[in-house]
């Protein structure tokens, strides 16, 4: 079985031996986006380099992100515990490309990355496209030999990312697993999609265009590359799970708030140990990075994850709401 710390090191190795430089997690809190409470995706420490503002002395780079999503835009703190993929904190993995290489190498990489580095049975990947996007769907033919049934075309923003209203924009194709038809639910773009059978893996942006306030686009001059991979996610498929609570790291801790309170940690009251052990270690990082609980703001947000939503006795900052 490898461990997350195992699968974190192998992608960052393998894009070091790629020419990128492994940039190290920025802080939670946004250094350079007054907009975010917390970071939440691998591409915010690197904003300025993708709109030219900042300049570095790399034009490739990867990290394993720290992120936060327990507020704002992307706020998932609702699902935490009921679901099998949502966290308020959890790491992703990326690589990113500031002008240099574009589709033709993004996509190579991650095929190579995946059934190669990581051995995944390319027989049980399948990806999507944005409907107009024929190149990368070539690529895709190409490079990794999917069918034009294991290619599909999507025609809404699920399949194009916007960086806000105007700005850089671009197409993007999503990597799926396919978890077998003894799981219920059915390929992305079906009625049946938000079924557990395919698992959305990794997000590869084309980031090459460039959105104005009338709705009309132009090229990019630098196009560019932002990708995003949940490590618990490619954790739980690499060790044979279904669950990223099943995931090494995460199981460890249920399992100590399950022998803190004597409960199964499979028991009735599941739940519960799986929200701990998430906020537990979104409390941690965030307080490791200067976020203290308080009455306001992202203190407010942290005192909510240590203890007012938990709903047990082993929480241990009091209730506040």
């Amino acid at each position: 079985m490898s461990s997350l710390n195992d699968i974190r090191s192998t992608f960052l190795d393998f894009y070091r031996r790629n020419g990128h430089e492994v940039v190290p997690s920025s802080p939670l809190v946004p250094r350079n986006d007054p907009t975010l409470m917390f970071v939440n995706s691998g591409m915010v420490q690197f904003k300025n380099l993708f709109t030219g503002v900042e300049k570095r002395d790399y034009t490739r780079a990867t990290s394993a992100q720290k992120c936060v999503r327990a507020g704002g835009k992307h706020n998932d703190l609702d699902n935490v515990g009921y679901t099998a993929r949502h966290h308020t904190f959890f790491e992703m993995l990326g690589n990113f490309s500031f002008g240099d290489y574009f589709k033709e190498q993004a996509i190579p990489y991650a095929w190579e990355l995946l059934t190669r580095e990581f051995g995944i049975d390319k027989d049980r990947l399948l990806v999507t496209v944005y409907h107009t996007d024929e190149q990368a769907a070539d690529i895709w033919k190409k490079v990794a030999g999917l069918p034009d049934d294991r290619i599909i075309r999507i025609a809404t923003n699920d399949n194009f990312w916007m960086m806000g209203p105007t700005g850089p924009c671009g197409p993007c194709t999503e990597i799926f697993y396919d978890h077998g038809d003894h799981i219920a639910g059915g390929p992305p773009g079906s009625p049946d999609e938000d079924g557990d059978r395919f698992i959305e893996i990794w997000n590869l942006v084309f980031m090459q265009n460039e959105r104005y306030e009338d709705g009309s686009m132009s090229d990019l001059a630098m196009q560019s590359i932002d990708t995003g991979m949940g490590l618990e996610r490619v954790g739980a498929l690499l060790q044979g799970k279904h669950d990223n609570y099943d995931t090494d790291t995460m199981r460890a801790l249920i399992e100590a708030s399950a022998h803190a309170t004597s409960q199964d940690p499979d028991g009735p009251g599941n739940v519960h140990h799986r929200v701990i052990a998430d906020h537990l270690r979104s409390t941690s990082f965030l307080i490791a990075d200067g976020v203290m609980p308080s009455s306001d703001g992202r203190g407010y947000v942290c005192v909510g994850l240590c203890g007012a939503r938990c709903g047990t006795h082993i929480c241990w900052v009091p209730k506040t709401r």
